[in-house]
């Protein structure tokens, strides 16, 4: 899947929305080093049958590779609370300028597809997106409904107070096209039984994935793939770094918060989160200036994944976007060897 320069839409406010004066322009590829880090650290267990392993090696080493950039990082979206430690947690501070440096709040996912990893399967990768403080919505680690087309619609096509069928229909109105001619992708889930059900009796093309909802999301902006639109739940976490990559590509994305006990809407009050039932938007998830960036781990629709050969050549694929400029730029890597931050130690 490759995007090419997205067009303008009014939805986003890309017409408007100046360069952060705090996010500089060398952060874009820094961020790029930081996501090859973790990709390259993950390939040594693809197809080992370890997801713990996996994805511990990608926390560590996008650990590291953030702790050398100068600024003030805090990590908003990460693996959990400060307790389940080594991993990147809410909350922790990364950045070898603390106190000091511009304040960064970054979205991670050192590792979107542990059991892919684990299982030599497609669409794993090292995800992150970074704003100024405050930029990024403090999701707790629940559920979220999630509902995304591509750009170029009225802002009223979908929503998430409609129901799947109602959705369908008004999409494949404004596409011109009946609704058996839309392809919907969706989380591969038991949760998602009867939404499948609904959509197949419309005559619906579903494309089932495994994991990683952050790569389907980013899917409905390529024509390409031919993917229309993507429905249900997932994590909200991956809701928050999916909205970062549609602001700078375009497109729309909703969702709300799901709950299954009293425990996750304590951990939304920690999160400053009071309204349970409240639609986020794009740029209630992701506002302001926003860099997303990610690295393919294993082959995907969004990015191939890391190749090792024998002779110890290493090679990489990224993409990194900004939303004030609506830049996608792909980044090929070709290294001799594991990077010197990953064998110190």
């Amino acid at each position: 899947m490759k995007m090419t320069e997205p067009a303008t839409d009014s939805a986003i406010g890309r017409e408007t929305l100046q360069p952060s004066q705090i996010l500089d322009r060398v952060l874009v590829l820094e961020m790029v080093r930081v996501t090859e880090y973790a990709a390259i650290a993950a390939s040594r267990l693809v197809g080992r049958g370890d997801e713990e392993a996996a994805d511990a090696a990608a926390v560590t080493a996008m650990r590291a590779a953030l702790n050398q950039l100068a600024f003030d990082g805090t990590v908003v979206i990460g693996e959990g609370e400060r307790d389940e430690a080594p991993m990147l947690y809410i909350g922790e501070k990364v950045g070898s300028a603390q106190g000091t440096g511009p304040r960064i709040d970054i979205a991670l996912d050192p590792l979107e597809g542990t059991t892919i990893t684990a299982k030599a399967g497609p669409n794993a990768m090292a995800v992150l997106a970074i704003a100024e403080e405050g930029g990024l919505l403090h999701a707790p680690d629940v559920y979220m409904d999630k509902l995304a087309i591509g750009p170029g619609y009225a802002a009223d096509t979908v929503s998430l107070k409609r129901t799947p069928t109602e959705n369908i229909r008004s999409l494949a109105a404004a596409k011109g096209v009946e609704p058996s001619e839309i392809i919907v992708c969706v989380l591969d889930r038991p949760r998602h039984e009867g939404l499948i059900k609904e959509l197949r009796g419309l005559g619906c093309g579903i494309f089932l994935i495994g994991d990683g909802d952050v790569a389907g999301v980013i899917a409905v902006t390529d024509p390409d793939t031919t993917i229309d639109i993507y429905m249900g739940s997932g994590g909200a976490p991956e809701g928050v770094l999916a909205a970062a990559a549609l602001r700078c590509v375009g497109g729309q994305f909703q969702g709300r918060l799901t709950f299954r006990n009293e425990d996750e809407k304590s951990r939304a009050r920690k999160a400053g989160i009071t309204d349970f039932d409240r639609i986020y938007y794009l740029e209630d998830l992701a506002k302001g200036d926003v860099i997303f960036a990610a690295t393919g781990v294993t082959d995907g629709s969004l990015l191939d994944g890391v190749r090792r050969y024998k002779t110890g050549r290493i090679t990489t694929e990224s993409v990194v976007m900004r939303a004030s400029s609506g830049t996608v730029r792909w980044v090929k890597g070709d290294r001799r060897g594991d990077p010197p931050l990953l064998t110190q130690g």
